[in-house]
């Protein structure tokens, strides 16, 4: 039986370099994948971005509320003409940006990975900028058959944690949950104690 993987760490800890990677070992032994990310994920606009600089095309996108599975049926038959490899099944399905998938969506590809008998790899991360988890991901750490960290490091030298945000190279702590990185939002891992000295000793600011 294939399995649901989630592979998640803290910004800069080189999800998307792993996600393209994995490809592209999967590619070099003749196999097919299919890359694929939440529609809310501008940034690249339909490419997956790696902070190295690597870039590839998503396969598809994933809209909100969308029907995963069936997204995936769809593009599984419907390949690229340009594919070396269109003629052959999947032989996994990578999901870059996972934490913004509803529930809903990560049950689809649980689906996918037990009933369609096809290995399903998540990358992601588990917090958003105000220590919250986001529901996409929530439901991956509830489910996932394998759970693997993805380890960067804060300034100070210790294991990061959390991702506050920035706006203009300024630290702040309110706002709505999703804000893609950018020109002007920006994000930072840190610690759990940098992160501590930057919201004043708050991790949750609004159940204060």
């Amino acid at each position: 039986m294939a399995k649901l993987y989630f592979r998640y760490g803290a910004m800069n800890s080189g999800k998307s370099t792993a996600l393209l990677q994995a490809a592209f070992n999967y590619e070099e032994r003749g196999q097919r994948v299919l890359l694929a990310k939440p529609k809310v994920d501008t940034k690249g606009d339909a490419d997956v971005v790696s902070r190295l600089g690597v870039t590839r095309h998503a396969d598809f996108l994933i809209p909100l509320d969308a029907d995963l599975r069936s997204l995936f049926h769809e593009a599984a038959e419907n390949a690229h003409p340009s594919s070396a490899h269109r003629h052959l099944p999947v032989s996994c399905l990578l999901v870059d940006e996972a934490q913004f998938l509803s529930p809903a969506q990560i049950d689809d590809l649980m689906r996918i990975a037990v009933l369609d008998d096809i290995p399903v790899m998540c990358y992601g991360i588990r917090t958003d900028f105000q220590t919250k988890v986001f529901p996409g991901a929530a439901r991956l750490l509830e489910i996932a058959h394998t759970l693997e960290e993805l380890k960067t490091i804060c300034r100070c030298g210790k294991k990061a944690l959390f991702n506050p945000r920035k706006v203009d190279g300024e630290f702040v702590f309110e706002g709505d949950q999703v804000a893609i990185d950018g020109v002007h939002v920006t994000y930072e891992s840190l610690c759990a104690n940098c992160y501590l000295e930057e919201s004043g000793g708050v991790l949750l600011p609004d159940a204060q």
